[in-house]
């Protein structure tokens, strides 16, 4: 059988045929798009759509565990610092990059004078992020109403951040609660199971998802809009090539650790997140290649990974906004102040949560833009081109997601080398039900580490 990794190549290689071929095609006398490019929108966006539809049982069910999972650990707050801290290091590392990119490429510059701003439908202020951790009801779900009269329809979507709240809260009063709580948290346990089972149904359409995405993305935006923002997209790809190529190895190697290991198993992952663009979608892979491939105990990074999955953005909020207000600032003719700079580094730490693990790159710029007083127009110069920026944002979230739990788990001498430094075999993206890592695992601390080897 073809292994998953040439599955999503073949895909990436016949979606950007199919999409040259659409854009070779044009649209008709209407504007309207032809049948192939909206054959591969429906592929693509059907596909996104799946990975979504999984994405709140998956928060719920994988928050509560991975509080509940504290009580495992005995240095569990200790584990929980360093996991914040070292998410806030790797940010700040990030958005500097973006910055001196910024500063030294220029692409507000060098942009092309037919742009046109297109309508952000998100935006995001410090008001607007810090209310939006109340939850307005259980799930946080906002009602939508458009068009008018007979036009007029109405959706359904969630708050995610406030279902991260609800989560919190269910799993820390689990925790306090005590033994009363067991059946529910073993409920929760075989709730997460099964709708990881659903999530790896969908992760084996990725390449069917690779070719439809990718190909829309060239079809699309295979335009003279590319061109006028190349120098904006090269520069947000030698960011991204930066952190993953640079800034993670080098870590890695100062923590004693092997590089080529680290990239070897988290790989899958990060290619998953490329396709996808979501954090969520892709957190029960990176979850298990972070268990199984990187030798984090599971009790750790039953915790560590989802709250990466929701916090730890290093491309969608540390480069991509750094970036993306520096060229703002350029193309409407305004200097930053240093003071403005430092702003950006605020935001960039403190402000990820508002990313919150789905496609939301918009709404972290719109909080930074309007931080730094920036025209939120300059948003929509970059819509147009966001979907081929996210998909290597996405890529590098995932990555870091990864980094830091192993980072953390071998300064705390709970990492396994052995798993670390094994050969890699098997599917990274099987459910594995079978393996005894799907089960509790017991408290972990240093003199327990060696003998958890069997259980992954």
């Amino acid at each position: 059988m073809t292994s998953f990794g040439v599955q999503v190549v073949t895909g990436l290689a016949l979606g950007i045929v199919a999409g040259l071929i659409a854009a070779a095609i044009g649209t008709g006398a209407n504007g309207a798009d032809n049948p192939l490019t909206k054959t591969l929108d429906e592929i693509g966006s059907n596909y996104v759509m799946l990975l979504k539809a999984a994405v709140i049982p998956l928060i719920i069910t994988a928050i509560i565990s991975s509080i509940a999972n504290l009580r495992e650990v005995s240095n569990a707050a200790r584990l929980a610092w360093n996991t914040l801290l070292w998410f806030a290091i790797t940010a700040c590392i990030a958005v500097c990059i973006g910055i001196a990119l910024g500063l030294t490429i220029q692409p507000g510059e060098h942009a092309g004078g037919n742009l046109q701003a297109g309508a952000a439908d998100a935006s995001g202020s410090w008001l607007a992020f810090l209310t939006g951790l109340i939850p307005a009801n259980f799930l946080g779900l906002e009602a939508q109403t458009e068009g008018t009269g007979e036009a007029m329809s109405v959706g359904v979507d969630f708050n995610v951040l406030q279902v991260i709240v609800v989560a919190g809260a269910i799993g820390i009063a689990a925790l306090k609660v005590g033994a009363k709580a067991d059946l529910f948290l073993k409920f929760n346990e075989s709730a997460l199971a099964i709708v990881q089972k659903v999530l790896w149904w969908i992760i084996r359409l990725a390449p069917i998802g690779t070719f439809g995405l990718i190909g829309n993305a060239i079809a699309t935006y295979g335009t003279p809009t590319l061109r006028s923002l190349a120098w904006f997209i090269v520069a947000i790809y030698a960011g991204l090539v930066l952190v993953l190529f640079v800034v993670y190895p080098v870590l890695i190697k100062s923590h004693g650790l092997s590089i080529k290991q680290y990239f070897s198993g988290v790989w899958p992952a990060v290619q998953l997140g490329f396709v996808s663009r979501s954090s969520i979608g892709t957190l029960p892979l990176t979850q298990r290649v972070t268990e199984r491939n990187l030798g984090v105990p599971r009790a750790y990074s039953a915790f560590a990974v989802p709250l990466g999955a929701t916090t730890k953005m290093d491309g969608c909020a540390a480069v991509y906004p750094a970036l993306a207000s520096i060229f703002v600032a350029q193309f409407y003719g305004i200097d930053l102040s240093p003071v403005q700079y430092l702003l950006i580094v605020l935001v960039s730490v403190v402000g990820s949560a508002a990313t919150a693990g789905t496609t939301g790159s918009v709404v972290m710029l719109t909080l930074t833009l309007s931080t730094l007083g920036l025209p939120l127009g300059g948003v929509g110069l970059l819509l147009a081109i966001d979907p081929v920026l996210d998909m290597g944002r996405t890529a590098i979230n995932v990555a870091g997601q990864a980094l830091v739990p192993t980072i953390v788990a071998k300064r705390q001498g709970i990492l396994d080398h052995e798993l670390y430094n094994a050969r890699r075999s098997g599917i990274p993206f099987d459910n594995g039900d079978s393996d005894e890592q799907l089960l509790p695992s017991r408290a972990l601390t240093p003199a327990t580490a060696p003998q958890a080897a069997s259980r992954h």
